[in-house]
């Protein structure tokens, strides 16, 4: 009972210091640049993102081009999450990837291209565009993922926008535990500043130009 306690006076304090007095970056010009910044990403990707999707169709000309999945969103609404898919249809898309006994019976040829250089999250742009998502964020979970989320829910996290990257994605992406992506979640929510998003862009860059923590499937 003492525990339950604790825990929801915990999940009140990070609520209220998410909820704290209106701040110009985080409830305004956040959004105003991640407009901007995927607009201009999307112009001049254009000719990238078309090319991705015509070898993803003659790789597999009946399936199709996009990946769409249910994620959970600001204040756990659910939306739908586009992606270049980069795995055949019977892939079982109700569990996260880095739960799959054997991804590479799923991933196709230009799948495995695109997943190592996280081409594949490129159409999140348009989530971005739509306010989904945030350029830099939480990312977002699938609904069976519960208990990362009720973490997340007692940091707070939950209740600003996911992103394409985030804090947790840039201290070990797929390599995290768990309970350490939903602290750095947390503390990404506590302290959001143009700085910390400039700082955890130019990682996340780095990171995937390094092939820095991609894993497929459990850990062997």
């Amino acid at each position: 009972m003492m525990q339950m306690q604790v825990s929801s006076e915990k999940n009140n304090d990070n609520e209220n210091e998410v909820e704290q007095s209106f701040k110009w970056y985080r409830d305004f010009f956040k959004r105003v640049l991640d407009i901007i910044f995927s607009l201009i990403a999307v112009i001049i990707l254009a000719v990238p993102m078309l090319v991705i999707a015509f070898l993803i169709k003659v790789d597999s000309p009946n399936e199709p081009i996009l990946f769409k999945q249910i994620r959970v969103g600001k204040n756990d609404v659910p939306f739908t999450i586009l992606k270049f898919r980069s795995m055949s249809n019977d892939a079982p898309h109700q569990m996260a990837t880095e739960n799959f006994e054997n991804p590479e019976e799923y991933i196709t040829s230009v799948g495995k291209v695109i997943r190592k250089t996280s081409l594949d999250e490129l159409p999140q742009l348009f989530n971005v565009i739509k306010g989904d998502m945030s350029i830099i964020g939480p990312r977002p979970l699938i609904p069976q993922e519960t208990d990362v989320l009720a973490m997340r829910d007692e940091y707070g996290a939950s209740r600003i926008l996911p992103g394409i990257t985030g804090l947790a994605q840039v201290h070990g992406r797929d390599e995290v535990t768990d309970e350490s992506k939903a602290a750095y979640d947390g503390k990404y929510t506590l302290n959001i500043s143009m700085l910390l998003d400039l700082s955890i862009f130019c990682r996340t860059v780095l990171d995937v130009l390094h092939g820095r923590g991609v894993r497929e499937g459990k850990k062997k």
